[in-house]
């Protein structure tokens, strides 16, 4: 870009292929909207096919281009066939979404160790397996952002009820970020994460259904709400395009000011 560049135009993905997992509900689905809307091919990845089919057809509808895969993060071959499907629709990977999670909410003397691992399986190695494979269409084509959701509780040690694994992993994923963005720089791949505060979506229904929680959850943010999933978008849509070209590495809090405290 050159003094005199039109800020609208950085912000465009025109043409670009944007993969996001966990794409079929909550933010996953708000970001491949906002992704497909700001002109990029999304393929809508989600271990719930159903999910993915509605996401994508809703984003249809609005005329623009989208594609629906069932994948499950957790398996090696399953991701490898699903992102070579996804480069194979336009001969193109330039964006990866690392949004599929879980969350098992237990304190931590009850925790059992299959759910620790499930955890981690999903919100972490799933995280590699899919950046892996992404990388390896992007470094031959010399250019692609990685972003990763992660969460606030990856910066915090929580404390309104414990949550463990989902704690560890979203840290650990703070510095696969910045240590991917480093390894992968050469070749012109920027790797960020994104850290959203508590979004008004099906992952944390059931805290929903605690009302002094919330209360206090929401006495907790500056802003003084929860985030819809909507207000992940625009974070999302800066660290894919080439607004951000020389931001790697880093995390962004989308929290209503809750970690400046």
């Amino acid at each position: 870009m050159t003094l005199g560049f039109n800020p609208l135009d950085a912000f465009s993905l025109q043409g670009q292929t944007a993969v996001v997992t966990g794409g079929g509900n909550g933010i996953g689905r708000a970001v491949a909207t906002g992704l497909a809307r700001s002109g990029a091919h999304v393929v809508v990845m989600d271990l719930d096919f159903s999910a993915a089919q509605f996401a994508v057809s809703e984003i249809m509808k609005e005329g623009l281009s989208a594609k629906a895969i069932c994948v499950d993060v957790k398996d090696e071959v399953q991701v490898d066939q699903a992102m070579k499907q996804a480069y194979e629709l336009h001969q193109r990977l330039d964006i990866l979404i690392n949004n599929a999670g879980i969350a098992i909410r237990k304190p931590t003397i009850e925790l059992d160790l299959a759910d620790w691992n499930r955890v981690l399986e999903v919100n972490l190695t799933g995280v590699f397996l899919c950046a892996r494979s992404a990388a390896r269409f992007m470094i031959t084509q010399g250019s692609g952002a990685i972003v990763n959701t992660a969460s606030i509780m990856g910066l915090s040690g929580g404390g309104l009820y414990p949550n463990i694994s989902y704690q560890s992993t979203k840290g650990a994923i703070i510095n696969l970020t910045r240590a991917l963005a480093v390894e992968w720089a050469p070749h012109q791949i920027r790797v960020n994460a994104i850290a959203p505060t508590w979004v008004e979506t099906d992952f944390i229904k059931p805290l929903l259904a605690q009302p002094d929680l919330i209360e206090k959850i929401k006495g907790l943010t500056p802003l003084g709400r929860l985030a819809k999933p909507e207000d992940m978008v625009g974070a999302f849509v800066f660290l894919c395009a080439p607004c951000s070209s020389m931001v790697t590495g880093h995390t962004l809090a989308v929290d209503g000011g809750f970690l400046a405290q």
